[in-house]
């Protein structure tokens, strides 16, 4: 193989590392911990709605507790 050849086959498989999906995302540890964060809160508009409801539910439910030592 001359080098020409060489260089070819070199680009080729450089291509095709490169068009190879990587199963890896890089950030930076700013946003890592940003992402780290955020994960102790609830976001999703849905899920708080049904927390809001259920919230509505007990206080409702509350009003009919009666507590007596027996």
């Amino acid at each position: 193989m001359d080098t020409e050849e060489k260089q070819r086959a070199l680009d080729a498989s450089m291509e095709n590392e490169a068009s190879a999906p990587s199963p890896m995302v890089q950030i930076s540890v700013k946003d890592y911990d940003k992402l780290k964060e955020k994960q102790h809160y609830i976001t999703d508009k849905a899920l708080i709605e049904t927390i809001d409801n259920i919230e509505r539910l007990v206080r409702s439910l509350r009003k009919h507790i009666v507590r007596t030592d027996i």
